[in-house]
């Protein structure tokens, strides 16, 4: 099968969407697939043979951080000549109402067209308001996934019509195998994500690092994300700031080292979260999960029985959470062992058949409407 995917985020700023748009496309070629994917990225960044650059992304608020999106009559052009000069059996596009690329696309493409939605924010004006614009697009799309219940629940509050949920796919073999670092095992607590960004939550673990500290003296913070790391330790004490490690940009099998290290993973999120892709990293590793109790987490960690939850924002709820959990072995292993056996839903052997079945169905529908009705299959996808 031809299969062309469209990426509306820059490809060299790392991101859910950009992860899970590369382990499809990775996981489909080695099932034998034709796939490109067309995505934003500069000049300099070395790309995957199967990426095609869309030119330059500019940074764009959106739903609650800055995305680098590419939009205008140029990359408009060269969505078209990718379309053009493919001839996909299938289009995925991922999340199609983003002023990016793949809006772009869905106004340009014609034939079968899957869209995954990865949004989830409950009370977005803007997309309300732009729905207008949006509508002629979107009702060019043959199938609808949403990454989880609650980018469902956008879809329908502000797009409507429905998706099926298929959840974001992990290669759980890649993070299980993984070797422990020796220097980053023993009393450590593991955070991963981009360290200035509000919205994921590290500020919250620093309120609440001092007091795990008093409880288990020599426990250690591993950071790991881009960002201002002097700003992020300004508030803490001299002896605390000694038991906080700063990473960096770590690479994916660092990443996979660190969560199969840890004591403790913690994911302090505080919204804007419609899957929570890291905890699913971690419970692959075999590294035990407290998380903040958002829909999305609570949806990935089965309600808290794959993971343990505690309030938004609540850094004394954080650090009550940790201390306990690190006090308590038989805890841990209870928790490693529920986030091992539920995360095999979550691997790309499930998610992946899960999508091509979708595919398989969209092409499967557009074939048969093309041999009985010709008219009504280009009435229904139009010329773009």
């Amino acid at each position: 099968m031809r299969i062309g995917i469209v990426c509306p985020y820059s490809w060299d700023v790392p991101g859910g969407v950009q992860f899970h748009i590369r382990d499809l496309a990775e996981h489909l070629i080695g099932l034998g697939h034709e796939v490109s994917v067309l995505a934003p990225a500069d000049d300099d960044t070395p790309l995957p043979e199967y990426v095609v650059s869309a030119g330059r992304a500019v940074p764009v608020p959106y739903n609650g951080s800055v995305a680098r999106l590419n939009f205008g009559f140029l990359s408009a052009a060269r969505v078209r000549r990718w379309l053009h000069d493919s001839s996909f059996d299938v289009l995925h596009i991922h999340e199609p109402a983003a002023p990016s690329l793949a809006l772009l696309a869905c106004w340009a493409a014609s034939g079968p067209i899957v869209g995954t939605f990865h949004t989830s924010n409950p009370r977005s004006r803007a997309m309300i308001a732009a729905y207008p614009i949006l509508q002629p697009a979107l009702e060019k799309i043959s199938a609808r996934i949403a990454v989880s219940e609650y980018a469902r629940r956008t879809l329908v509050e502000h797009l409507g019509g429905d998706a099926v949920v298929i959840p974001n796919g992990v290669d759980v073999g890649f993070f299980s195998r993984a070797e422990p670092e020796p220097a980053w095992q023993g009393g450590t607590i593991g955070f991963i994500g981009r360290i200035d960004e509000p919205r994921k939550g590290l500020p919250a673990l620093m309120r609440a690092f001092p007091r795990i500290l008093r409880a288990h003296p020599g426990t250690r913070l591993l950071v790991a994300g881009r960002g201002d790391q002097e700003e992020a330790a300004a508030g803490l004490p001299p002896e605390v700031r000694g038991q906080v490690e700063f990473l960096g940009m770590v690479s994916d099998e660092d990443k996979a080292r660190l969560l199969r290290s840890v004591d403790l993973y913690v994911a302090p999120n505080t919204g804007g979260e419609s899957f929570g892709i890291i905890l699913v990293e971690a419970m692959s590793a075999g590294a035990p999960v407290l998380a903040s109790d958002l829909d999305a987490f609570r949806q990935v960690l089965d309600r808290g029985r794959a993971g343990e939850l505690f309030p938004v924002g609540d850094a004394d709820a954080l650090a009550d959470s940790a201390v306990r959990l690190l006090g308590d072995p038989a805890a841990l292993a209870r928790l490693r062992e529920a986030g091992s056996r539920h995360v095999r839903r979550f691997d790309w052997g499930t998610v992946g058949a899960d999508i091509l079945a979708v595919y398989e169905t969209v092409t499967a529908g557009a074939a048969s409407v093309a041999t009985d009705e010709p008219s009504g299959f280009l009435a229904r996808f139009g010329r773009g």
